[in-house]
C-alpha cells in the first residue's frame, strides 16, 4: 500500500491521467497552424518560451502515467527528503514526487509554475490529494524563482518545463544537487545543449535515455 496508489491520491490521479491523455496542446488552434519547423523551433527558443506555453494555460502538458510512476519510484529508493521540480503545470508529477516524500516520511517539493492559472489549479490538486503540506509552489519564471532559497541540498531534480532552459536551470541548482542524486529531463532532446552536459564524460554526472523520452541523469562529483 502506498499513498500514491491509495484514495485519495490513486483515483484523484487516474482522472486527472485520464484527462490529459483525452487533450493535446495541438487542438489549440494558434499551435496546431504551426507548421513542423516552427513548433520544434519555439520548443528550443529561449526568448519565446514564455508566450509559447502561454497558449497552453488550458492543457495539463502533464508527464506520462509510466514517467510519474518512476518518479514515485525514484524518489522512494533514494530516500528523497527534498525535490525540485522545474514546470508544476496541473500537479500530476508534482502529486506523484509528493506522495514519495509523504511515504519517506516527509519533506517539501518546491516546484515551479509561471502561468497563475495553471498554479492554481495544481495547487487545487494537491490540497485534494492530501499532499499540500509538503509543496511549496513558487509561482513566476523559474530563472528567477529557481536562484533563491533552495534547500542546502537536493536529492531529486525533475525537468518538465521549458525545454530550451534545462541548462540554465540545472546552473541554478547544480550546487546544492548531493551526490547521488537523481535528475529526471522530460523530451530533453529539445535542449541539445543540457544533453552534451550530462553525457559529458568529465561533467560530473553519469546519463542515460530511458524510455522514450525522458533522460535519467546520477549526480557523482
Amino acid at each position: 500500500m502506498t499513498t500514491l496508489t491509495t484514495p485519495p491520491v490513486g483515483p484523484l490521479l487516474d482522472r486527472l491521467f485520464e484527462e490529459a491523455s483525452a487533450t493535446s496542446p495541438m487542438d489549440n488552434p494558434a499551435l496546431a497552424a504551426l507548421a513542423g519547423g516552427d513548433h520544434a523551433r519555439l520548443m528550443r527558443s529561449k526568448t519565446d518560451y514564455l508566450d509559447f506555453y502561454g497558449h497552453l494555460k488550458d492543457y495539463p502538458l502533464a508527464v506520462s502515467r509510466e514517467t510519474g510512476l518512476l518518479l514515485y519510484m525514484l524518489a522512494r529508493s533514494l530516500r528523497a527528503r527534498t525535490v525540485v521540480e522545474f514546470g508544476t503545470s496541473f500537479g500530476l508529477s508534482t502529486l506523484c514526487l509528493a506522495s514519495a516524500l509523504r511515504d519517506n516520511g516527509g519533506g517539501v517539493v518546491i516546484t515551479s509554475e509561471f502561468e497563475p492559472s495553471k498554479a492554481a489549479r495544481a495547487r487545487a490538486n494537491l490540497t485534494a490529494g492530501g499532499l499540500i503540506d509538503l509543496v511549496e509552489i513558487r509561482e513566476g519564471d523559474a530563472l528567477q524563482t529557481l536562484s533563491v532559497d533552495l534547500p542546502e541540498t537536493i536529492d531529486l531534480l525533475l525537468l518538465d518545463g521549458a525545454k530550451a532552459l534545462y541548462s540554465d536551470i540545472l546552473d541554478r541548482v547544480e550546487s546544492r544537487l548531493r551526490p547521488g542524486a537523481l535528475i529526471v529531463a522530460d523530451n530533453a532532446d529539445y535542449c541539445p545543449e543540457y544533453l552534451e552536459r550530462v553525457r559529458a564524460p568529465d561533467g560530473g554526472y553519469l546519463s542515460t535515455p530511458f524510455a522514450e523520452d525522458v533522460e535519467l541523469s546520477m549526480r557523482v562529483g
